[in-house]
């Protein structure tokens, strides 16, 4: 049996676990496995190898995306960039195990949102300043958009603002907007990010992390305007499968 995995604090429904034991159904992988790992500590993420054998490959999801770093004995180029880890591959000699990690949310989201982009797009409003908000930045960079980000922490860093500062002129500059935050996920579909919706325009694009509801209300309040709105299923697609060719390269 190959064990592959999800390493996070409280997982309930996850994305990954339904979507591998779909794939291993439907491509028959009979001795394959999916299974979420949820630790009450990253101190407890070794302990996995010690009770299971055989895993194959890991995915990783918050808040242990930068605390599983230190146990990791090398880091991919990008991932390291980033300081973010998705994906962990297990490289077996003999009887040694080497952990090796990859930000794969980095393809995900690049695929996503490059199709929407055209030449109005040069800047970009990224809402929240989480862990998932590095995949999305290091992304805008190389894709060559400035951008803004919009935080709710005491603290501002260099290229932060607070919610109150986006008004008309901003968005008007800002025409990609991505909601980085959990806000609109089911059971709480009613909430969104708290920005002045009525200044957007069909020149938008917003982009959701969030992936269910299919159509969150901060896509609903776009879409009212003719912005064009996409959610982050399709990113989850791509960073899931690029997770399996890394494990199986």
């Amino acid at each position: 049996m190959k064990t592959y995995g999800l390493i996070g604090y409280r997982l309930g429904y996850s994305f990954s676990k339904g979507f591998f034991t779909e794939k291993f159904q439907n491509e028959k992988l009979t001795e394959h496995e999916y299974v979420n790992f949820e630790l009450d500590s990253i101190d407890e993420f070794p302990e996995i190898f010690k009770k299971n054998d055989h895993i194959a490959g890991l995915n990783c999801t918050i808040p242990y995306k930068q605390q599983i770093i230190p146990y990791l004995d090398e880091i991919d180029e990008e991932a390291a960039k980033v300081g973010a880890i998705n994906t962990v591959k297990i490289i077996r000699t003999g009887e040694k195990i080497k952990l090796k990690g990859f930000n794969t949310d980095i393809y995900g989201f690049e695929n996503s949102l490059k199709p929407m982009l055209n030449e109005k797009h040069k800047k970009a409003l990224i809402l929240g300043t989480g862990g998932a908000s590095k995949a999305i930045k290091y992304i805008l960079d190389k894709l060559g958009l400035e951008y803004l980000s919009a935080s709710i922490e005491d603290q501002l860093y260099d290229g932060e603002i607070r919610y109150e500062q986006i008004d008309k002129a901003l968005l008007q500059e800002h025409l990609v907007v991505i909601n980085a935050t959990p806000l609109g996920t089911f059971p709480k579909v009613d909430s969104c990010a708290n920005i002045p919706y009525q200044h957007l325009t069909a020149d938008h694009v917003l982009f959701d992390l969030v992936y269910n509801p299919e159509e969150t209300l901060f896509m609903k309040k776009g879409k009212e305007k003719g912005a064009a709105v996409k959610n982050g299923l399709e990113m989850l697609h791509g960073q899931a499968i690029k997770a399996w060719e890394i494990w199986n390269s």
